[in-house]
């Protein structure tokens, strides 16, 4: 099956957003991306780069073979994402699209620190590019923009400008604004996330853990006005069931990251990437650092070859099995059984048994977080510590849900 994909992140419909130090709460900029593809077992790699050591979101089955990357954080403090856009370039019959999207990911991690070395990394390269997407990044000087990039050209949007981002943070899909006019795709979506971040952004409330819990995990439907958390459609009001269409989380989607960057003058080491791999909804986010990954990476993010995939990666995405179940005919497994996954009067939805062990995560890091942020450095100790101290309970809430 891979072989007849080819190498290119075919069924891209990532939903993503960067955001300011103006509109969080502690200064800190974000840059997030769901990532939608049809390599869904994926794991976090660490790369010992040409200028700078890197952790990024990689396809566990032709990595390391490919230097591609979908989104990860360097020694620097630059982080880098990307979506897919389908509205900036007409391909030539047989033409990849976006065919070098994600080795530009990978080789800029490695060489760039700052989002002026991004810049003159896009004026250098060799044209045409190959490059159809949105690039999100940040860096460790409160630097936080969204470049619009085709093969030749690419437009910055930078959301610490408020003629760019009135409300401090920019949000993409699969469109691009500089593109054809409703050409491209993930229009209900990014107009999703455009509300969340909108109505978050005016209380200085946008959060790695509220934008998981508020975007990552949405089946909230602006076109259709229906929230499935509701209730309408679980039992006894409606069947329990609903077809994916349009909601952030998708069946395709195989991981969710937000990175955390610094505040000027903090350490670049002290960016924190935090990381759903698999499908959101059945997913826990934990917090990895570059600082000593090449022997300290949380070992449930990194690549298990008994699983082919990252242990995170893989028992989450065995749980989605359960939700798109239903496999009747051709197109059938859009369907998805929205009961098993989110049932909170009974107790017993993925979504609900899964919510309390993320909470015990974010409970752990954070004071340990701001430990080393007055101290100005990551104790590379005491992250190994809470590495371990994270797998009990993680390996038995799956454990216990994959029984």
């Amino acid at each position: 099956m891979i072989a007849a994909l080819g190498f290119v992140d075919s069924l891209s419909a990532c939903t993503s957003a960067v955001i300011s130090g103006k509109a969080t709460p502690d200064g800190r900029p974000l840059l997030w991306k769901n990532r939608d593809t049809d390599f869904m077992q994926n794991h976090v790699a660490y790369v010992k780069g040409e200028k700078y050591d890197f952790i990024a979101n990689v396809n566990s089955a032709n990595f390391p073979g490919l230097k591609e990357a979908w989104m990860g954080t360097n020694s620097a403090g630059f982080a880098l994402m990307n979506t897919q856009s389908y509205n900036l370039v007409d391909v030539k019959d047989g033409e990849e699209r976006g065919a070098a999207n994600g080795r530009i990911i990978y080789r800029a991690l490695e060489v760039c620190a700052t989002l002026e070395d991004f810049c003159h990394f896009l004026d250098t390269i060799a044209k045409p590019s190959l490059i159809e997407a949105n690039f999100g990044a940040i860096d460790a000087k409160g630097g936080a923009a969204m470049f619009e990039v085709d093969y030749n050209t690419y437009i910055l949007y930078d959301a610490n400008h408020p003629k760019d981002a009135p409300y401090g943070y920019i949000a993409r899909t699969n469109f691009s604004f500089a593109g054809g006019v409703n050409q491209g795709a993930g229009y209900v979506r990014y107009m999703e996330a455009d509300q969340v971040l909108m109505k978050a952004s005016a209380t200085g409330g946008i959060t790695p853990q509220g934008i998981f819990n508020d975007l990552s995990r949405s089946f909230h439907n602006c076109m259709l006005g229906i929230d499935l958390k509701k209730g309408e459609f679980s039992r006894p009001q409606g069947s329990g069931w609903f077809v994916d269409q349009d909601f952030i989380p998708r069946s395709s989607t195989s991981c969710s990251v937000v990175v955390q960057g610094v505040k000027v003058g903090e350490k670049a080491e002290l960016t924190t990437m935090w990381t759903v791999l698999g499908y959101p909804p059945t997913g826990i986010a934990v917090p990895l650092w570059v600082k000593d990954a090449h022997t300290s990476l949380f070992t449930m993010a990194s690549m298990n070859k008994e699983y082919e995939a990252a242990p995170l990666s893989y028992w989450s995405l065995r749980l989605a099995d359960q939700v798109f179940c239903y496999n009747q005919g051709m197109g059938s497994n859009r369907y998805m059984n929205w009961e098993k996954l989110y049932s909170p009067e009974k107790g017993d939805g993925y979504m609900t048994q899964l919510a309390p062990i993320e909470e015990e995560v974010f409970r752990r890091t954070m004071p340990l977080l701001e430990k080393w942020r007055k101290q100005g450095s990551l104790n590379v100790k005491e992250m190994q510590a809470l590495y371990k101290d994270l797998e009990e309970p993680i390996l038995a809430i799956y454990q216990r849900l994959l029984e």
